[in-house]
């Protein structure tokens, strides 16, 4: 069983950082693909950012230049620095581990919010 665990999220102003981080328990993190969603209000969760387990990484084109995920498999976390941030950005974020091992399952975290405003 995989546990996931966000903190780091919060009220800025725009134009400020943050960064999330999501910590995972389990061995199978270190050969697994990380992923980072959103969910606006009102909104479906979409996908903004993921990692593989080599460090190749994908960004969803509205945070290409403004986030970069990372991940420390020694401490089983995934981050996701977010840069230049925008009122649009304001989301609950969630991590999210495909199984490597079995592909019907994945794990989600709780959700972080991040409150972008003025």
């Amino acid at each position: 069983q995989v546990q996931l665990v966000e903190s780091g999220g919060g009220l800025v102003q725009p134009g400020g950082s943050l960064r999330l981080s999501c910590a995972a328990s389990g061995s199978i993190f270190s050969i697994s693909a990380m992923e980072w969603y959103c969910q606006p209000p009102g909104k479906q969760r979409e996908l903004v950012a993921s990692i593989t387990r080599g460090g190749i990484t994908y960004y969803a084109d509205s945070v290409k230049g403004r986030f970069t995920i990372s991940r420390d498999n020694a401490k089983r976390t995934v981050y996701l620095q977010m840069n230049r941030l925008r009122p649009e950005d304001t989301a609950v974020y969630y991590c999210r581990l495909p199984d490597p091992l079995v592909p019907e399952y994945e794990y989600w975290g709780q959700g972080t919010q991040v409150t972008v405003s003025s």
